[in-house]
Order: C-alpha cells, then sequence, then structure tokens
C-alpha cells in the first residue's frame, strides 16, 4: 500500500521515527467541505501539500512528536462585488505539537504558540489539512479590479417608480411651517 493512500490514517510517532517527508498533489474535489465553498472546481484542480514529521527532545520524559504541514492551491470563490469567479491562492505553513490526550491539549493550549493535536492512533492528516484550508480562505473575496462591472441596485424598478409618486415629506412640512 503506498504512502499516499495512508495520509488519512497515519500513525504519527512512526511517520516521526521515520523522518520521510510525505509530499502529495490531492484532488479538490476530494476534499468535500473546501469543494462547497468554491465556485465549481475543475477536474484537475489539486492541492500540493508536504508533511514532516520529527521527534524533538524533552527534559525528562519522552520526545515530543511535531508536524510541519505545508500547503499551495489556487480555488475559484465568488467575487463579492461582481459574483463572478475570482482565482483566490491558497497558503499553508503551520506547526503542530502532539500531546497524549485533550485535557493536557486544553491545559496547554492557551500557553503554547504552536497549534496542538491530540495523539491518535490513526491521524487524519487529510482532515487537518483541509480544516488549515478553510480557515485560509478570505471574509470576502474579491477581484482587485472586477472584469465586469458589478450593477448596483437598491430595489426593483418598480419600487423606485412608487417613490416617485409620493411627495417628499420634508416638502410637505415646509407647506405645514408656511401655513402658520
Amino acid at each position: 500500500m503506498s504512502r499516499s493512500l495512508q495520509a488519512n490514517r497515519l500513525n504519527m510517532q512512526a511517520f516521526a521515527q521515520d523522518g520521510v517527508p510525505l509530499i502529495e498533489t490531492t484532488l479538490l474535489q476530494n476534499m468535500e467541505r473546501l469543494a462547497q465553498e468554491t465556485q465549481g472546481l475543475q477536474p484537475d484542480s489539486s492541492v500540493s501539500w508536504e508533511a514532516r514529521a520529527e521527534l524533538r527532545p524533552r527534559a525528562g520524559a519522552d520526545d515530543e512528536v511535531w508536524l510541519h504541514l505545508q500547503a499551495r492551491t489556487s480555488v475559484p470563490l465568488t467575487c463579492q462585488r461582481c459574483m463572478g469567479a475570482v482565482e483566490t491562492p491558497l497558503e499553508v505553513d503551520q506547526w503542530y505539537r502532539f500531546v497524549s490526550d485533550e485535557d493536557i491539549a486544553m491545559a496547554e493550549d492557551d500557553q503554547s504558540e504552536e497549534d496542538l493535536l491530540v495523539m491518535e492512533p490513526q491521524f487524519d492528516l487529510l482532515s487537518v489539512l483541509e480544516d488549515e484550508l478553510l480557515m485560509a480562505l478570505p471574509l470576502v473575496p474579491m477581484h482587485d479590479e472586477c472584469p465586469v462591472a458589478p450593477v448596483l441596485r437598491a430595489g426593483d424598478s418598480e419600487m423606485a417608480g412608487a417613490a416617485a409618486g409620493k411627495p417628499n415629506p420634508f416638502a410637505v412640512l415646509s407647506q405645514l411651517k408656511k401655513k402658520k
């Protein structure tokens, strides 16, 4: 079985001891949550990523497992100005430290600068990769300069015509003032 098939069920301790990086390309259509955020993916759209794990010595205890995850891709999102597709580059460059259980992760989370993950017998690296790509999405995707000028409209044209027939409320007030 190839290593690429094991990215969703890695033994992180063995991966760190091995010391060999995992360099892969994954189709974006296989990342369902990320695909839902896009404006239609090309069948060959993919993310290139690399994961390196290492053991770091710790005084008076077992070595710590650390993971460095890097990824790069581009996804079509909906421009919030013109509502057209805008190719948005996404990059991930993140370090993680593994801890033995959730209680330790919660206790150390506020004091640590790195992200903490809980050591699991079969770690899903692809899920963490998808999470990081989702967090890298911009809050408001937009073109620097939209290829088609956006149509700005406050309401229907029927409403605009109806509003034109109503008198200006300030004009009515001004008439009341003149009567005194």
